[in-house]
């Protein structure tokens, strides 16, 4: 019996990148869901409790630090494994570890997403 396949979020705002992202994880055999800011995001990660998050930090109206605060912050969410997707990776990446009550996130990818690089950090966390 096929086990099924693991569920990513991904989150941007750019309709493009979650196009790309979407078409290029299912091609890997994932199953994708979607969300275009913060607040979906945290509503999406409740109802549908995928195995990943990929979740882009500069968004409108909420935006990603706060959705990844908040999905840490909720008992549902907590330990949804986040690979950050940013083009300020290494700002992001300071601020987040001088939070000590929120535990980072399992990854970082900085924009232009290298594919392979991001595939293979996707089975590394998951295990596949």
């Amino acid at each position: 019996m096929n086990e099924s396949p693991k569920k990513i979020l991904v989150v941007d705002d750019e309709p493009d990148t979650v196009t790309f992202l979407a078409a290029f994880l299912q091609d890997n055999g994932f199953e994708v869901t979607s969300a275009y800011d913060g607040k979906q995001c945290v509503i999406k990660a409740k109802e549908e409790q995928p195995d990943l998050i990929t979740l882009d930090i500069t968004m409108p109206e909420e935006s990603g630090v706060r959705a990844f605060r908040n999905i840490r912050e909720t008992e549902e969410t907590r330990d949804i494994p986040v690979i950050i997707i940013t083009g300020v990776a290494k700002d992001f990446k300071k601020f987040i570890h001088t939070r000590k009550h929120i535990q980072p996130p399992a990854a970082y990818m900085e924009k232009p997403i290298d594919q392979s690089e991001l595939l293979v950090k996707i089975n590394k966390i998951l295990g596949v």
